[in-house]
């Protein structure tokens, strides 16, 4: 399997790795493998460490809140640049926070993430840094005896949103790198207002790619205001951040139910008569329905007998016949311009 072109460009500058070393934000474990001194390999994506698992000399971390992470341990950090620009702040604060004294921070990106932009975050912190390679459409950039952050706290790093729909009002955590950050977006309001206008059957409900919690949290006060009794309202997330805001979503609103760490639904056990979902389509820049497609064909094992998937997406997205295919009868509940709600219950 080949490497992405970051991987594959910073083991070009082996040279620059020295000590002990932390990658932060890697995206495939055969990276590892041609590292053969081992160290620290942190990323955000419950599958990614799972795929990195098990490899001899190397810890895996998920996320930022890793309870494995400890301040002034590394002499080389290497920073992969992450899809949101908001996001490389925190991740080169969490180098920082992470780096010996005298530690050299490397950071790796491609042009069309946004590199170069990516450079004046960098030189925020560490005016010195300099360019030492460029291939394989990627550049990168290195700064040497780099100051150490004498604090790092996740929860200084998260903000709080207010979102209202259909009358109800609810506080959504966010922090960078996170879905929709600081806003509703615009499908996940479509498929709320049809919860409103056609109502589930019953309960309880898991919330696949739940992003910060919004569905769960939103269906949790609507339940309220409607004088239904509550539902537990479980959540799925592939991103260590969403896992994160959508638990402090859930206590500061007082949902119940769990929220689960897992890329897909092959590592969960259970079943639910509503599992509900805004499912993502890109992987980094690119366009990719993999993960929804799986989901649609795996969500069959965890949905009760006569039960319901609703989910929303861009309408030009091909999830209707595969609904139909893997689930049972399927209808378009509401459509703008942009997105389409679809509702489907399992064939008996």
């Amino acid at each position: 399997m080949s490497l992405p072109n970051s991987h594959e460009v910073l083991l070009r500058n082996r040279h620059l790795m020295q000590g002990r070393l932390a990658l932060l934000g890697v995206s495939a474990g055969e990276l590892l493998t041609d590292l053969p001194a081992g160290g620290m390999a942190m990323s955000e994506h419950a599958g990614v460490c799972a795929s990195l698992s098990g490899r001899d000399g190397w810890q895996i971390c998920f996320g930022y809140d890793d309870p494995a992470l400890a301040a002034g341990t590394f002499d080389t950090l290497v920073v992969f640049l992450p899809k949101a620009r908001a996001e490389l702040d925190l991740r080169l604060a969490l180098a920082r926070w992470l780096a010996a004294p005298r530690a050299r921070l490397v950071l790796v990106g491609e042009k069309k993430e946004g590199i170069a932009g990516a450079v004046k975050q960098l030189k925020a912190v560490a005016s010195q840094a300099t360019k030492t390679d460029s291939a394989r459409h990627c550049q990168v950039w290195c700064a040497e005896n780099i100051e150490p952050l004498p604090e790092f706290s996740l929860r200084e790093w998260m903000t709080w949103t207010g979102i209202d729909c259909q009358s109800v009002h609810l506080d959504v955590a966010g922090l960078p790198g996170i879905f929709s950050l600081g806003e509703l977006d615009e499908g996940t309001r479509l498929l709320m207002e049809t919860l409103d206008r056609a109502p589930l059957r019953s309960g309880p409900v898991l919330d696949f790619a739940c992003g910060a919690g919004v569905l769960g949290a939103w269906l949790h006060r609507w339940q309220e205001r409607q004088d239904l009794s509550r539902l537990t309202i479980d959540g799925i997330d592939v991103q260590s951040q969403a896992v994160i805001c959508a638990r402090a979503t859930y206590e500061r609103n007082g949902v119940s139910g769990r929220i689960m760490a897992s890329d897909g639904l092959p590592g969960i056990e259970g079943s639910w008569p509503v599992i509900l979902s805004n499912p993502p389509f890109h992987s980094g820049v690119r366009t990719d329905l993999s993960m929804t497609e799986r989901f649609l064909r795996e969500v069959v094992r965890h949905l009760a007998p006569g039960g319901e998937v609703r989910l929303v997406a861009n309408s030009f997205l091909p999830y209707e016949p595969l609904m139909k295919r893997c689930i049972g009868p399927v209808e378009r509940l509401r459509e703008n311009q942009r997105f389409s709600v679809y509702r489907a219950f399992r064939r008996s």
